[in-house]
């Protein structure tokens, strides 16, 4: 945000509050209200725009990436437990039939 916010100050000349507003608009891709003046501005921000979905997809899967698989791998073993108890109860239910 700092290092946006910046290039779109002194790409743009916008005020302070005017580019960090701007930023963070971009950066979570909610889309800014107006588009920068400069050509320069633009493709600067598209840039940022890319750098800051991907920093946040980062940041997202490094907070929540264990949790989610240690979730995973609590979900597979259950499901592989849950799995030898119908091929035990379907065993059993042969040997009956064999009977």
């Amino acid at each position: 945000m700092t290092v946006g916010t910046v290039g779109v100050k002194l790409l743009t000349g916008w005020q302070w509050i005017d580019s960090f507003y701007f930023m963070s608009m971009v950066a979570t891709a909610q889309g800014p209200p107006n588009s920068p003046p400069t050509f320069w501005g633009k493709i600067f921000v598209s840039v940022m725009a890319f750098v800051s979905i991907g920093a946040l997809v980062t940041t997202i899967g490094v907070l929540f990436g264990p949790a989610l698989g240690y979730l995973f791998h609590k979900g597979i073993t259950y499901a592989e437990k849950e799995q030898a108890k119908l091929k035990q109860e379907k065993t059993i239910e042969d040997d009956k039939e064999d009977l």
